[in-house]
C-alpha cells in the first residue's frame, strides 16, 4: 500500500514507519518538519506543511491507498485533512482518545455516547484555547474531529481510541515515573489499592496494529489500550520491580488520604486513577472489538526495560526532571503523614 501518516514524527509514528516499510509498503510523511525522524527514518519521503495555518498544499496532486492522522486535536484540522483528501485516499484512520465519552466514570465502549461540545463553534478553537481550558476541552474537541473524519468518510473509516500509550519516546513521563521509581528502591508511595485496574498499550503495539488494521481495510471504532486480561496496578508496580530486580517495597495509600494531601492523580501520581472515582471508566474500557480485529500486546516487562533504556540515554539534565509523578521530599512527606496517621488510630 501507499500509507500517508499525518504527523508520523512524535510517539507512535514512527514504530508505524518502521512496521510498514518492513511488510512492503511505501511511506509519506506529512508534519512541519520541526521534530527530527529517527536516524533510520531519515530516507522516508516528508511534505510539510502547517496544518495550524490551513497549509496542506504540499497534499496536492497526490493519492494514497490509506491515511492515518496521527495528532489531528482540533475540528478545522480534521475538516481540512479531510476535505483535501478526498478522492486522494480510500482510507482514513484517525487517531482518537479513550477521553472521548462522555462518562468516564464506568466502564466504556465503543457506542457510548460522546462528549458534547459546549462553545460556540468548535471550528474556532486553537491549540491556545484547548490549553487555557485547562485541557476540559480535549475529549469534545476530539470527539468533533471524529465526527468531522467520518462525514467525509462514512464507509471508510477507521476511528481508534487510544488509551495512555507508554514506552520508548513517551516525552510526558507518565508511564516511566514508575520504572524509574521502582529501580531507585526503598519505600515507594503505591497509590490507592493493589486491585485498582490500570490499562496501558505500548505505543509499538499500538502504531503497529495501526497498520495491520489498514491491511485489513478496517472501518468503524475501536478502543485501543490494554493488556488482555486486565492489569492492576500492584501487577504493573510489582513487573517493574520484577523486570529490572530492584529492591524496592510498596506502601499502599488510599485515594481518600491522598486528596486530603492534595496529592493529584494521573498527576502527581501518573497513570492511576481512583478506582471508584469519576475517571475509573478510563481504566476500564471495553477493548473487544479490537483485540478481534488483531491487536496485540508485548510483555509489560519488556515495556518496562525498554522504557528505562530509552530514558537512561536521555541527557542528564532531563532525566533529572520527570515531567510526571511526585519529587523525592513531598513522596517521603506523604509516606510520613500516612503513617502519623495510622499511628495516631
Amino acid at each position: 500500500m501507499r500509507i500517508l501518516i499525518l504527523g508520523g514524527a512524535g510517539l507512535t509514528g514512527p514504530h508505524q514507519v518502521r512496521y510498514a516499510l518492513a511488510r512492503g509498503h511505501s511511506v509519506t510523511l506529512f508534519n512541519r518538519g520541526r521534530t527530527p525522524l529517527p536516524p533510520d527514518l531519515a530516507g522516508v519521503e516528508q511534505l510539510q506543511g502547517d496544518r495550524a495555518a490551513g497549509d496542506l498544499s504540499a497534499l496536492e496532486g497526490r493519492t494514497w491507498d490509506v491515511c492515518i492522522d496521527n495528532p489531528t486535536t482540533l475540528p478545522a484540522w480534521a475538516r481540512d485533512a479531510t476535505q483535501r483528501l478526498a478522492g486522494k485516499v480510500g482510507r482514513y484512520i484517525f487517531v482518537s482518545t479513550i477521553s472521548v465519552y462522555a462518562d468516564l466514570g464506568r466502564p466504556v465502549a465503543e457506542d457510548d455516547p460522546l462528549s458534547p461540545y459546549a462553545g460556540s463553534d468548535p471550528y474556532a478553537e486553537t491549540m491556545d484555547s484547548l490549553r487555557a481550558s485547562g485541557f476540559e476541552l480535549y475529549g469534545p474537541l476530539k470527539a468533533a474531529s471524529e465526527r468531522e473524519v467520518q462525514r467525509r468518510f462514512p464507509a471508510a473509516a477507521a476511528i481508534v481510541r487510544p488509551g495512555l500509550i507508554v514506552g520508548p519516546g513517551d516525552a510526558s513521563d507518565r508511564f516511566t515515573y514508575w520504572p524509574v521509581r521502582v529501580r531507585r528502591g526503598g519505600e515507594v508511595l503505591a497509590p490507592g489499592s493493589p486491585h485498582d485496574p490500570v490499562q496501558v498499550i505500548d505505543a509499538r503495539d499500538l502504531g503497529e496494529w495501526i497498520v495491520r488494521l489498514a491491511e485489513q481495510g478496517a472501518a468503524g471504532v475501536f478502543n485501543a489500550t490494554g493488556p488482555h486480561p486486565g492489569l492492576s496496578f500492584g501487577a504493573l508496580l510489582e513487573t517493574c520491580r520484577d523486570a529490572i530486580g530492584a529492591d524496592a517495597t510498596f506502601t499502599w495509600v488510599p485515594a481518600e488520604f491522598l486528596a486530603a494531601q492534595q496529592v493529584a492523580e494521573w498527576t502527581d501520581l501518573p497513570a492511576w486513577v481512583p478506582a471508584d472515582g469519576a475517571m475509573a471508566g478510563m481504566m476500564r474500557a471495553d477493548i473487544g472489538r479490537a483485540l478481534g480485529a488483531g491487536l496485540t500486546f508485548r510483555p509489560l516487562a519488556q515495556t518496562v526495560r525498554d522504557t528505562l533504556a530509552w530514558f537512561d540515554g536521555l541527557p542528564a539534565e532531563r532525566r533529572a526532571a520527570l515531567r510526571a509523578g511526585l519529587a523525592p521530599q513531598r513522596e517521603q512527606a506523604v509516606l510520613a503523614a500516612w503513617k502519623a496517621a495510622q499511628a495516631a488510630r
